[in-house]
């Protein structure tokens, strides 16, 4: 059996993480993913930590890649992508917009010769409109889609997200393109172009807000750790100082939980009858479970409610979620081979499939670890590869130290 992508052959020409996240998540399928870098790398490979001179960061994002290093200012490396371009089933970007077409790498250049070709741009602001030239990194597109608005306590400074909203949202939906561009390939014949950008995506994943807006004019605001929707359903703080997620989803488990907290008193006051009358009454009702999950200690209740039914789990630092039994029944963490790692241990693809889903065949890439290799495959004899690597055209490692080809 072969995996769901085995086959698709994906040009990424990417950088940090949007881009390179996409690419991953089509390689884990399967997919021959080849990564074009500039002779000094993606330029995640400077973020920390660094391990012997190697990025954890860069590796996070670049397991199951081939990694060619071609100075795209050389023609003659120039070349070599246009090459493996006009091959390519999806053709994967995040470059400033119009940087690739000046290359003549452009999405209407390369459809000219390859007329299935999915091509995938990824940008802070889009490919068109007055800001398509606008720089846009994860932490503006955030703030620029008004999302990082409703994060953080009210009356407060606006507080961004722990992780990299923007970039892994914007990754996703390259990817989805990609997929739905291939489909489309497969039964109309003719490839697409996509274009996604970091602030519609992030701005999309705030479905309910913008959407809440949109209908009521009503604009979001911060309210800390509460839920817009429903109440309760936010953190509270135990008696041990650990904090508690919990949140109540229908009627059964609220009556539930106000039993276990000794607060049955409550049961049939009017003010919490319902889901809806819950979250309207919600300041009245939440001093109530504050006082009674102080006086309980997390690990305890927490076992005593999930027992119940009721959705709930202590807030965990990256140690305690990584070393879960849930998570280490799942095999959440895998490992493979690194030449400068060592054994290095990676968060795994978290789809999981009855056979041939993804997995880590390659460990992340050194810097043109591949070069040699690919241009083997694309008919490139031993002097032309020497050729190139003496023109500064394309990056190996340690291919010229064995000298010219005699």
């Amino acid at each position: 059996m072969a995996k769901p992508l085995a086959g698709v052959k994906v040009l990424e020409i990417a950088n940090i993480m949007a881009g390179p996240f996409a690419g991953m998540l089509l390689a884990d399928m399967g997919a021959e993913v080849t990564k074009v870098e500039s002779l000094k790398g993606d330029m995640s490979r400077a973020f920390p930590p660094l391990v012997n001179g190697e990025s954890v960061s860069f590796a996070s994002l670049n397991r199951n890649k081939r990694s060619i290093a071609i100075d795209l200012k050389n023609p003659e490396g120039l070349a070599v992508v246009r090459r493996l371009a006009e091959e390519a089933d999806v053709l994967l970007e995040n470059n400033r917009p119009g940087a690739l077409d000046k290359l003549g790498l452009g999405p209407d250049q390369l459809k000219a010769v390859n007329p299935k070709l999915v091509y995938v741009s990824v940008s802070g602001f889009g490919q068109t409109g007055p800001d398509r030239r606008r720089g846009g990194i994860n932490l503006i597109a955030e703030a620029a889609s008004g999302v990082m608005s409703i994060f953080g306590e009210a009356g407060k400074m606006p507080m961004r997200p722990g992780i990299q909203t923007a970039d892994l949202f914007a990754g996703m939906f390259a990817a989805y393109a990609a997929l739905s561009g291939l489909v489309g390939a497969s039964r109309l014949g003719e490839g697409r172009r996509a274009d996604v950008c970091l602030t519609e995506s992030v701005l999309a994943a705030a479905t309910w807000e913008a959407s809440g807006y949109l209908v009521t004019g009503e604009v979001p605001q911060r309210i800390g750790h509460r839920h817009r929707l429903n109440a309760p359903n936010q953190l509270f703080e135990t008696r041990d100082g650990r904090y508690l997620a919990l949140g109540v989803p229908n009627d059964l488990l609220f009556y539930r939980m106000l039993e276990i907290l000794g607060l049955d008193a409550y049961k049939d006051d009017p003010r919490f009858a319902s889901y809806s009358l819950r979250k309207v009454y919600e300041d009245d009702l939440v001093p109530l479970f504050t006082d009674a999950i102080l006086k309980r200690d997390a690990a305890d209740l927490e076992k005593e409610l999930a027992a119940a039914g009721v959705p709930i789990s202590i807030v965990k630092d990256f140690k305690e979620a990584l070393e879960d039994p849930q998570m280490v029944a799942r095999g959440m963490v895998v490992e493979t081979d690194h030449p400068k790692f060592g054994r290095l241990r990676m968060i795994r693809n978290p789809v999981l499939m009855d056979h041939d889903g993804p997995d880590v065949r390659y460990a992340p890439p050194l810097l043109g670890q591949h070069s040699e290799e690919i241009l083997r495959e694309m008919g490139y004899s031993d002097a032309d590869i020497y050729a190139l690597a003496e023109s500064g055209a394309v990056g190996f490692p340690d291919l010229t130290a064995r000298g010219a080809p005699v």
